[in-house]
């Protein structure tokens, strides 16, 4: 079977190709710097020949003659060589236009004198005589032509590239290029999605069996999840698994400025997907092209919807015997064109949800292949302490590790670097360097230690598992409040204490220093989105029901407009403003009722900066705070 041509190789990759007249100039510039060294080379070669010839003139040659002592003459073209009888030898120059013997006669040297010397005339042959006589006319020549070869493969290049501009520019994985298969056994995280995609693979061994029975095998699956949640990895995986050709393209390699490219690429990338079948195409963000039509935009010559349009008629042209896959993924399924998800084109959605944790455990451990740990590292922890990670942060998170056993000279990654690692992934690198003052720094310790006593105190918050005031990416400190156990829903009570506890930095820093900072924003954010989701999407208060009355889509013209009223709009400000009102109040009861713990708290985190989860409740708990038992009422719900 023949393979298409791969468009990466390896090595040194191909650069974009420079402007012609730079590379015209370069030519000439090297054509120059040749002529030049030839130049040299003739004209030092000249002067050492006269530095010969400044030897005896004709004159005193013919006297040598006369009397004797010359032994050998040699004539080479210009050139004499005299030997003397004592092993002497100079060499004279002769004029082109007349023989040396003619010369040595008008200075009274007879033929009888000259028949009694051994004289020759030879002729100048070979390689090197030829080449000093047609160099001079070739060279010349020889940088034309070098110049028209130029010019012509320019013309060239640009009738080929205007002649390839509509094919496809998918890259091709080889089933038989061991470095880039991927096969399931290096997914992780994610096994009902490799449950649903099991039977393409056996689909693309061995069809057969599906043709015998009548059964058709869905055209087209659609990943969708999250970003980093391996919707690719999975696509490559299938194509691992069943050994057929993968050819991969984003779909924003579809769009061009020119009208009805997309669509010649559409095609081109399906004919050769077609002649190396069984074979799959793999589009990631599918969502590029894929978007629902009609949205007023780009009008009838939109290139974004000639290139969908290519991709449904290409699709519908499928057989069973073609065995083509198409896989596509996206995050945003909401808003692809239904034409693409109906039977016979896109039917099989898989979802690709973030990991649970026993998903987490093994993705850090598919990640962890090749890294050398110290004893005692437990993933479990770390899996404990990433929830909401996708499979891309948890690679970060092993990778980072790896990073920082390094920064300290060591030759082995410990569970101390992997627990840093989920911070700077989550929060950002340390500020090291950072200067604050010890008055901010105060403020800063207070603001954190109001969201932590709070979090410790409320019912249905997350537990504390680290408070520190240690600048990190752009907070001043933070509190790492997670979950023990994996909870795939939120009630009311737990997102009124989570705003409750948002607003603990804000109270403390109002309580204690009698004004407020710009430190909470990022917490009065957090807190008006929250509210305003309870009242608007989550049906979560009486006065206003289960209605849904903001819709965060824009799909279609006209899609994300409000149809309720005025009156609606000042009842979800009020319900916003009750919310966030009666959380701020309990907040405040709280943080007077525990002040002295604060307190403590806070003049600890000035000493140490940072305190985990243990030392946290152990001081909690000496200074009389009584704290929630999570893990029972989490499981009660």
């Amino acid at each position: 079977m023949k393979k298409p041509q791969k468009t990466k190789r390896k090595g040194k990759t191909k650069t974009k190709k420079e402007k012609p007249i730079i590379n015209l100039i370069r030519i000439f510039l090297w054509s120059v710097v040749a002529f030049g060294i030839l130049i040299l080379v003739f004209s030092e070669t000249e002067k050492n020949k006269e530095r010969i010839l400044e030897n005896p003139s004709i004159s005193k040659i013919a006297e040598s003659i006369q009397n004797g002592e010359i032994e050998k003459i040699i004539v080479k073209g210009v050139d004499v060589n005299i030997i003397y009888k004592d092993t002497t030898e100079v060499i004279v120059r002769k004029s082109a236009s007349s023989d040396f013997d003619e010369t040595l006669s008008r200075f009274g040297v007879t033929p009888e004198v000259i028949s009694s010397v051994d004289y020759r005339v030879e002729r100048e042959t070979g390689f090197a005589h030829w080449v000093k006589l047609v160099l001079p006319f070739l060279f010349p020549i020889f940088i034309l032509l070098v110049f028209i070869w130029f010019i012509t493969r320019q013309a060239k290049g640009v009738g080929m590239q205007a002649f390839n501009f509509g094919k496809s520019k998918a890259r091709f994985i080889s089933p038989d290029d061991k470095e880039k298969r991927i096969t399931f056994a290096d997914v992780a995280g994610a096994d009902e999605a490799k449950e649903e995609l099991v039977e393409f693979v056996d689909f693309l061994k061995a069809p057969e069996k599906y043709f015998k029975i009548g059964a058709k095998i869905p055209k087209g699956i659609i990943l969708t999840g999250p970003p980093g949640t391996g919707k690719t990895l999975l696509a490559r995986a299938v194509s691992g698994e069943a050994s057929v050709p993968f050819f991969s393209i984003a779909a924003s390699e579809f769009v061009e400025m020119f009208v009805g490219v997309g669509a010649s690429r559409v095609r081109d990338l399906f004919a050769v997907a077609k002649k190396h079948s069984p074979s799959i195409i793999f589009i990631d963000e599918i969502d590029a092209v894929g978007r629902t039509r009609g949205g007023g935009m780009g009008g009838g010559n939109d290139e974004r919807e000639q290139a969908l349009n290519q991709i449904l008629v290409e699709m519908d042209g499928f057989e069973q015997k073609d065995k083509v896959i198409v896989i596509a993924a996206t995050n945003r399924s909401d808003i692809l064109d239904r034409a693409l998800l109906r039977p016979g084109r896109f039917d099989r959605k898989v979802v690709v949800i973030n990991p649970d944790i026993k998903g987490r455990k093994k993705i850090l451990e598919v990640h962890a292949r090749g890294k050398k740990f110290e004893e005692g590292v437990d993933f479990d922890v770390i899996a404990r302490r990433t929830p909401g990670l996708s499979g891309a942060d948890l690679e970060s998170v092993i990778n980072e590790a790896a990073i920082l056993a390094v920064r300290k000279n060591r030759e082995r990654v410990s569970q101390q670097d992997l627990l840093n690692s989920i911070e700077k992934v989550l929060m950002g690198p340390e500020r090291k360097s950072s200067v604050i003052t010890a008055e901010e720094k105060k403020v800063i310790a207070y603001h954190e230690a109001g969201h932590a006593l709070l979090g410790s105190v409320l019912s249905y918050s997350d537990p504390v598992q680290k408070i520190t005031i240690v600048p990190r990416g752009v907070a001043g400190g933070y509190v790492l409040s997670m979950p023990d156990k994996e909870r795939k829903l939120k009630t009311k009570q737990e997102y009124i204490d989570n705003i409750t506890m948002a607003l603990g930095g804000y109270v403390a820093e109002e309580l204690v220093f009698g004004d407020i900072s710009t430190g909470p924003s990022s917490d009065l954010d957090t807190v008006s989105d929250i509210a305003l989701s309870m009242v608007t999407k989550w049906g979560m208060t009486k006065s206003i029901g289960p209605l849904v009355l903001r819709r965060s889509q824009f799909v279609g013209f006209g899609a994300g407009r409000e149809i309720h009223s005025e009156e609606m709009e000042k009842l979800i400000d009020k319900e916003v403003n009750k919310i966030i009102n009666d959380c701020y109040k309990n907040a405040k009861k709280i943080l007077k009722g525990h002040r002295k713990a604060m307190d403590v708290l806070v003049k600890t985190l000035l000493e140490v900066e940072t305190l985990e989860r243990e030392e946290y409740e152990k001081l909690l708990k000496e200074n009389g705070v009584v704290l929630k038992n999570h893990h029972d009422i989490h499981h009660k719900e």
